[in-house]
């Protein structure tokens, strides 16, 4: 395996003492008629019931904590994990922490948001702005800070927080040989990228022994084959790594769960959130790892992945933002 200290030299403050565990899914492989099936439980972790952002705030908080920062920055939706784990980050490292929600002020959305306030976050609500709106505001209340003698820091460079993602990969294959578990495809949601690009950058690095399976989530092949590749490549320019180009690490890519789009479910996705809860006693939530997890199950059953090669979904969290998702079920009355 190689040297993480010599691989990542980005500062990084230390927030996962310990692995995530790599569990083995008996339940499903009696159901399923094949061994081999393993969900790496990044949902397990001793922070604010976990979730993969976790690794990227190590080297977020890293940086900011380099910088001097006194304050943190952060944006996303009412129910964001990243805002909800930034928040409890700040609370940690004895820094104040802001989140921007791109989220109309409404009683719905201040539940959404509850976890952040009681980690000590203080709450601006923007309306229904996009991304870039969002990004703006961002940097604009980082500026008002500045003026007021604040140091803050904006977290989510997303190269940087991909970081934590290449530690993951190499985690994940340092456990599978300890564990006598030949972990061969690895299957993860599809999305803006820091955590497939990390991911795949590490395998990369211990000669690709995962084959790496992106579940799209939200966005057409083309575009998040382009998020992934951009944050891929920046890790090659940062790293100063002799790792392969993006072309040479080409992810397997699943297209057929995104259904309407990003946070919409599918019959299938609300099928495996049931499956796991019934069959192993897991929680998925509909926007990201319901579908991955369906994919998963798909590939599994119908013979994608041939039953002598061991596979595992890498399940990123979100177990919080579940409990305000009741009205997406159509299943459940």
């Amino acid at each position: 395996m190689p040297e993480l200290s010599s691989l990542l030299r980005e500062p990084r403050h230390v927030l996962l003492e310990t692995a995530t565990p790599l569990q083995r899914l008996r339940r499903f492989e009696a159901k399923l008629g094949r061994p081999g099936i393993y969900a790496k439980r990044d949902d397990l972790m001793l922070i604010a019931l976990g979730g993969n952002k976790l690794r990227s705030l190590e080297y977020w908080l890293g940086a900011a904590l380099e910088k001097g920062a006194d304050i943190l920055l952060v944006g996303g939706g009412a129910s964001s994990n990243l805002c909800r784990l930034t928040a409890a980050a700040a609370s940690l490292v004895g820094l104040d922490c802001v989140v921007l929600h791109n989220a109309p002020d409404t009683p719905e959305n201040r539940q959404a948001s509850f976890l952040n306030r009681l980690f000590g976050a203080e709450l601006r609500f923007l309306g229904s702005v996009d991304e870039s709106q969002r990004n703006a505001a961002l940097a604009e209340a980082a500026v008002d800070l500045a003026r007021q003698g604040r140091t803050p820091y904006i977290v989510g460079d997303s190269v940087l927080g991909a970081m934590g993602y290449v530690r993951a990969a190499l985690e994940l294959h340092e456990q599978s040989q300890q564990q006598e578990a030949p972990i061969r495809h690895v299957f993860l949601a599809g999305s803006m990228g820091p955590t497939e690009a990390g991911f795949i950058f590490g395998n990369a690095l211990l000669g690709h022994p995962f084959q790496i399976h992106l579940v799209s989530v939200e966005y057409e092949r083309d575009e998040l084959a382009g998020h992934v590749g951009r944050i891929y490549e920046g890790l090659r320019e940062r790293t100063g790594l002799d790792v392969a180009a993006w072309e040479q690490a080409p992810p397997h890519y699943h297209m057929d769960h995104l259904g309407g789009g990003w946070g919409v479910p599918t019959p299938a996705s609300e099928a495996a959130i049931l499956s796991f809860a019934r069959t192993e006693g897991i929680l998925i939530e509909h926007v990201y790892t319901a579908k991955t997890c369906a994919g998963f199950l798909e590939q599994l059953a119908n013979g994608g992945i041939p039953s002598s090669e061991p596979a595992c979904v890498l399940h990123t969290g979100g177990t919080a933002a579940l409990f305000s998702q009741f009205g997406l079920f159509r299943t459940l009355s």
